[in-house]
């Protein structure tokens, strides 16, 4: 008979512990990391911006069209509180989803005015003669602002997807959570988007 040991030693693993704190959703989590991304992306969009600006005497060109700062900061305004009452209707939706429909409508219209009236922008701009190849400063101007824009038209569809569901039962706080951190991050991005490109 063989001795202990020489006998096989069987090694039985210890049952899982049961995770400790929340974990976070597979929607939420792919949407942080999206973001993420696209933070890069922009941020090298502004240090190339402002590396170009660097490098002239006069940024933007004296001889071009001057940016509507002004406004643009009524936009910018809507915007911001699109993202308030945005993020307060998922504070309602904890309390009671039908409590949440009022104030998504209502950042879904202030998220659309900003879109369309930036495109009102955008038409004058094209109309007085600044397109991309009027100067550099032009064409970051158009290159920036504009990938903003889709960002933004994407993070308004995807809202709109949000109260379809809402209105008919069958969002979930953790698809409601993911959709407003994307738009947060549309929602944040701009003041700094509008502080380099039309105020500097």
């Amino acid at each position: 008979m063989a001795s202990t040991t020489e006998q096989e030693l069987v090694v039985v693993p210890s049952p899982p512990r049961p995770t400790s704190g929340p974990v976070v959703p597979n929607a939420v989590l792919g949407t942080l990391i999206f973001v993420m991304a696209e933070i890069m992306m922009f941020g090298g969009f502004i240090s190339a911006f402002v590396v170009a600006g660097a490098s002239v005497d006069a940024w933007p060109p004296l001889d071009q069209p001057r940016l509507p700062a002004q406004e643009t900061a009524i936009n910018t305004l809507a915007l911001l509180v699109s993202g308030v009452v945005t993020w307060y209707a998922g504070r309602r939706f904890a309390e009671s989803p039908a409590r949440a429909v009022r104030p998504l409508g209502l950042g879904i219209a202030l998220g659309l005015f900003f879109v369309v009236f930036q495109g009102v922008e955008w038409v004058d701009l094209l109309g007085d003669g600044l397109t991309m190849t009027t100067s550099t400063h032009a064409a970051f101007f158009y290159l920036i602002v504009g990938a903003h824009a889709l960002h933004a038209v994407g993070g308004l569809a995807v809202l709109l997807a949000l109260f379809v569901w809402l209105r008919r039962g069958e969002l979930t706080a953790e698809v409601f959570w993911a959709g407003r951190i994307y738009w947060s991050f549309v929602v944040l991005l701009w003041p700094l988007l509008y502080w380099q490109v039309y105020l500097t």
